[in-house]
């Protein structure tokens, strides 16, 4: 059974904490889905991951696509994910269901810490999961660096 990670992100851009991510996630051989709310945000964090540094190239592709299967992480809007992950990544309040926690080895799930509603919306989802009886932890960076600050 897996567990949901929430990752308060107040210090670095968002897209950097998810790299940082998805890294370890394929350093551990995870494949993972990225699912966020607005395909424009998801083109725009695309293009960032490609032009990424070349030694932290990572490699992934948009949901639609003919490869989508093959993606060790794949980018999407939608709750499917054809690349069969480990890992779900969660931004913008994109939904996640308890039971995709419990099916997966992890969910991660990212907000902006200046966003209130980001806040509110993450905030709702861990009731939403912990009442349903997933294990959850939260992570905050305040200090500079990762610290877990609750668990449930």
């Amino acid at each position: 059974m897996g567990a949901a990670f929430f990752y308060h992100v107040t210090r670095r851009p968002l897209e950097v904490t998810l790299a940082d991510l998805l890294g370890k996630s394929l350093q551990r051989g995870w494949r993972v889905a990225v699912r966020g709310g607005d395909a424009a945000r998801l083109d725009w964090l695309d293009e960032k991951l490609w032009l990424g540094p070349e030694e932290g190239f990572l490699p992934h592709g948009r949901a639609g696509g003919p490869q989508d299967a093959d993606q060790p992480i794949l980018l999407t809007t939608e709750t499917a994910a054809p690349n069969d992950p480990a890992v779900l990544m969660v931004l913008d309040g994109a939904g996640v269901a308890p039971d995709e926690v419990a099916r997966l080895e992890r969910v991660c799930i990212l907000f902006d810490g200046q966003d209130s509603r980001a806040v509110e919306a993450a905030r709702g989802q861990w009731r939403t999961l912990t009442q349903a009886g997933c294990a959850a932890q939260y992570w905050s960076e305040d200090s500079g660096r990762w610290e877990k600050k609750a668990e449930a």
